[in-house]
């Protein structure tokens, strides 16, 4: 299915507005997983047989998830199902109700398997959000693989202001979805990325932990994990300090990583176009960089710290060297765009497939391989 995606509905996507071209697949997914009879074909066509994992005290049942920016108004959560993914972040979704950034905001290059963005976390706003999970849940039941959230500051909301504006988020998400991300490394929000350092993450961390006792407390059950993302374009200075910050405050793992403002070289004239657009980049050219940050961490964690590896996966290589570097769970966005819904199938059917021909039972086991075997060659 993956090369009839490639063959028919990339290059149609291609010649349409990237973001009309998203819009249009996410309500087309939505449609066909309304009805049982498209819904049941969807499973059966790219749901993968489980490759289960245990992290964040849910059972996931494979280690391959939705990357928010897909789904910002959770509007197709059956559909993300029905594609067999481990699990789904929906998001970022703000405290406020925002349109986002002037359009056109969303650039997409098949040459190089990227996409440049600066949406600006347009959203519905928390409230909304809340309501529409409440509707879904009271329609349909709990979605049945984790819902993770990823939780953005509103643009009008001023820097020192910010805990509160993630809190407030939280706290209306919270009856709803299993894991909270805190995003504070997207490039489209200005000085948003100030807030990844020191006593300003520290202190979103305190007010969303607040957020977390006081609901938990409420519904009788345990608090829901609490993770941070980063951007790549940290220095290796500025990531050993992030992490000993959300570390020390209580997060209980990273997502490394986000969206780059870094650049590859163009090799063609479309592709300039598109890299001189300001945004975030994501995609293909994120991948060895991603990958890196995550060895990085695993290393200053001695592997103890959950980390969620995300950027420039398209294949079951791409997912494996993550894997190896030390990440226990991975997401997908712009390799959905490229590579068409069957990404899950192939990726888990590849990662099953490498696990076999590895020494290693189980993804748990043959999380930060890598780390290992350079060792080994060491000694």
């Amino acid at each position: 299915m993956g090369i009839g995606y490639r063959l028919t509905s990339r290059p149609f996507l291609a010649v349409q507005d990237s973001e009309k071209a998203h819009g249009r697949a996410i309500l087309g997914l939505r449609i066909l997983s309304s009805n049982p009879v498209t819904r049941s074909l969807l499973r059966g066509m790219y749901s993968p047989k489980a490759l289960p994992v245990q992290r964040f005290g849910s059972r996931y049942p494979t280690p391959f998830g939705l990357a928010a920016g897909m789904d910002k108004r959770a509007e197709a959560i059956r559909g993300w199902e029905s594609l067999g993914l481990g699990f789904i972040e929906i998001g970022g979704v703000t405290a406020l109700e925002q349109g986002g950034n002037p359009k056109p905001r969303m650039f997409r290059s098949g040459t190089s398997k990227a996409l440049v963005n600066r949406m600006g976390f347009n959203n519905p706003g928390s409230q909304n959000i809340a309501a529409q999970l409440a509707k879904h849940v009271a329609k349909f039941g709990k979605p049945s693989v984790p819902l993770w959230a990823n939780l953005g500051k509103s643009k009008l909301t001023p820097l020192d202001e910010a805990p509160g504006d993630y809190a407030t988020t939280m706290e209306r998400l919270w009856p709803f979805c299993d894991v909270f991300v805190i995003n504070v490394s997207s490039p489209n929000t200005p000085n948003l990325r100030e807030l990844q350092h020191d006593d300003a993450l520290a202190s979103i961390v305190e007010a969303c932990n607040a957020v977390n006792t006081t609901m938990a407390q409420q519904h009788q059950v345990g608090v829901k994990p609490l993770l941070v993302k980063i951007a790549p374009d940290l220095s290796d200075d500025q990531l050993v300090a992030v992490v000993k910050t959300a570390r020390e405050a209580g997060c209980d793992g990273i997502v490394a990583t986000n969206t780059t403002i870094e650049r590859p070289e163009a090799t063609t004239e479309k592709d300039r176009n598109i890299f001189g657009q300001t945004g975030g980049m994501s995609g293909a050219p994120v991948n060895t960089r991603s990958t890196a940050m995550i060895h990085r961490i695993y290393e200053l964690t001695n592997g103890e710290w959950p980390i969620v590896g995300v950027g420039g996966i398209s294949n079951a290589e791409d997912a494996w060297a993550k894997i190896g570097a030390g990440a226990c769970l991975l997401q997908a966005y712009s390799g959905f765009v490229f590579e068409g819904p069957a990404l899950t199938k192939s990726i888990i059917n590849g990662v099953r497939k490498k696990l076999q021909q590895s020494p290693y039972d189980s993804i748990d086991e043959a999380i930060g391989f890598a780390h290992r075997e350079s060792q080994r060659v060491d000694e």
